[in-house]
């Protein structure tokens, strides 16, 4: 009789640590599994998804579902249209993460939508309604981009000219990834992705920040968005603020502490 009781004490305790174990992986107090939220990054200019690469296997190993998207980098309207498109093919909540140009085009893409329930800026640009990237780096000088950029004139699909911005190989590592190191740093110039010039005077036509809880990564190295401008644009929003020393490209220097200010927003999408 004492060894049928030991024994359904300990069936007992199991189940009642397999509920707790099920409630650390999502499951709610009703025992019923919550659903994560997907996890939508979206790369900037002079970058592609693969410096995300770091991120995206945090963000797996923690259980969640990732989407890399391909920023076209064509112009803000389009750019974020296509992201917007992305998103309508994810069910569920989304958090959606930028990193520099990327910040407006999640500012943009998460307009009306509203599987979006937190927007992650990773050292990137959150602009006010009406604001371009230009208007914030000419309010904040200390940039290195502009004395680092080459201009390419290419033939737009209508025939139209348009000018692509790349970074000069030689001024790369300094004005965009000074804490990587410099092999690598010379693969992400070789492969790096231009943006149309004119998509950084392209206004914002949405503040989704104003409604969309908010995180903002601020790199206190960066010499691409001048730290001054990330706090203030952090503040405006509200934001849920954390200061890494880090470079602009904090996703490929510091994958820990970009998906951890991820992962944090994500804990917070009931």
């Amino acid at each position: 009789m004492k060894i049928n009781r030991a024994v359904a004490t300990l069936a007992a305790a199991a189940v009642v640590a397999a509920g707790t174990a099920a409630l650390g992986t999502g499951a709610s107090a009703t025992g019923v599994p919550s659903q994560k939220p997907t996890i939508v990054l979206v790369h900037g200019a002079f970058a592609d998804s693969s410096g995300w690469s770091d991120v995206v296997q945090l963000l797996q190993a923690r259980g969640y579902k990732v989407v890399a998207a391909a920023n076209p980098l064509r112009g803000l309207a389009s750019d974020s249209a296509y992201v917007a498109e992305v998103l309508k093919g994810i069910p569920g909540p989304v958090v959606l993460a930028g990193h520099s140009y990327g910040g407006e085009v999640i500012t943009n893409a998460a307009a009306g939508n509203p599987q979006v329930k937190a927007l992650v800026y990773i050292a990137a640009i959150a602009p006010d309604k009406g604001e371009s990237a230009n208007d914030i780096l000419g309010k904040f000088p200390g940039s290195e981009l502009p004395e680092s950029l080459n201009a390419v004139p290419y033939t737009r699909a209508d025939g139209s000219a348009g000018t692509d911005l790349y970074i000069s190989a030689d001024r790369f590592r300094r004005a965009f990834a000074a804490d990587v190191p410099a092999w690598k740093t010379s693969v992400m110039a070789a492969t790096q992705r231009p943006i149309e010039a004119s998509s950084l005077g392209d206004q914002s036509a949405n503040s989704t920040w104003r409604s969309i809880p908010s995180w903002y990564l601020v790199a206190t190295q960066d010499k691409a968005i001048p730290p001054a401008a990330q706090r203030f644009m952090a503040e405006r929003a509200h934001a849920h603020t954390v200061e890494v020393d880090a470079a602009h490209a904090a996703a490929v220097s510091q994958p820990n502490a970009v998906s951890k200010i991820i992962v944090d927003a994500a804990g917070q999408v009931k």
